[in-house]
């Protein structure tokens, strides 16, 4: 049978893993046989960047800069991402079209010295490659040291077992999706350790005006999950947030309610202003926008400063 859709993914197991289940639901949702989908994996530039912080090499878009060129050059027809790791301004003509139903947004601590960071030893090494995470552990801890921690969930599991630091935090959503929630010794609190934008969302980018793949995406697209998201990123793009300023920022839908609960935070972790704004869930973008402003003038410009 010919190919009928063409998606695009990284190589790494969780983005495989993603991909696999955007194909099944799309299998699902239009009676399609596997051979219907060819999964078409991409290296990046951040898979190949591997010995210094994002933040340094150029930011979320180093994980997706060649899957879209790919989707501009109809290589493929849709890309899979991790909806945390997308920039907030795309390139001209794609979108984000459709969002998988939200898997849950906390984090997980991963611990060899021990199963929680309060009671890790004092200096203790905790690897993480997030300033959002970094920042957090330092508010919680300022006695731990803080180690750059790159690389796959495998690469980052290895790491730990090689001694290189005596815990780390990874996704609880990338975990339960590879099948290893086993490894968790803790999971964070959503109001001491709120997530990144996006974090625990599969999102689906696809070219403007692809009527064809529109009408397939609309099947699987969850409507509550895309509120969030419009939510969390115009918090984040108010922001002017990359993976150079330490943001989190999770929304919440009940009712056709939002409520978003939005952080900025320094990346020595002693200075934070925390953001609550609600309203309907129709109006999400709006919240989220006007929740960046209102935490922006709360902190003052200067709380900025450095940050980018």
């Amino acid at each position: 049978m010919q190919t009928f859709l063409r998606i695009g993914t990284r190589g790494s197991p969780l983005a495989l893993a993603q991909a696999h289940e955007t194909q099944a639901r799309l299998m699902a949702a239009h009676g399609m046989p596997e051979q219907a989908f060819e999964i078409v994996v991409i290296t990046t530039s951040g898979d190949r960047i591997q010995d210094r912080p994002l933040s340094e090499a150029g930011g979320k878009g180093l994980f997706t800069k060649e899957i879209e060129e790919a989707l501009l050059e109809r290589r493929i027809d849709i890309a899979v991402h991790s909806s945390k790791d997308m920039p907030t301004q795309l390139p001209d003509g794609l979108e984000l079209s459709a969002f998988l139903p939200r898997e849950d947004a906390r984090d997980a601590f991963i611990g060899k010295a021990a199963r929680t960071i309060a009671d890790l030893p004092e200096g203790a090494k905790v690897g993480s490659s997030s300033l959002r995470r970094q920042a957090l552990i330092r508010r919680m801890r300022p006695d731990l040291d803080v180690v750059m921690f790159r690389g796959n969930v495998q690469t980052r599991l290895r790491k730990l077992d090689e001694g290189v630091a005596a815990g780390t935090i990874l996704a609880y959503a990338g975990l339960k999706r590879l099948g290893l929630e086993h490894v968790i010794t803790d999971l964070m609190p959503l109001d001491s350790f709120p997530p990144a934008p996006g974090q625990g969302a599969i999102g689906i980018e696809s070219r403007i005006g692809d009527r064809d793949v529109e009408a397939m995406l609309t099947a699987i697209h969850d409507v509550p999950t895309g509120q969030a998201l419009a939510c969390e990123r115009a918090f984040l793009a108010a922001l002017d947030g990359s993976c150079r300023t330490p943001i989190a920022g999770h929304a919440v839908i009940a009712d056709n309610r939002l409520v978003l609960v939005g952080l900025i935070i320094s990346p020595d972790g002693t200075q934070s202003h925390e953001i609550k704004a609600e309203g309907p869930a129709d109006e999400a973008a709006c919240i989220g926008d006007e929740a960046a402003r209102a935490v922006r003038a709360k902190a003052g410009e200067d709380f900025f400063d450095g940050w980018a």
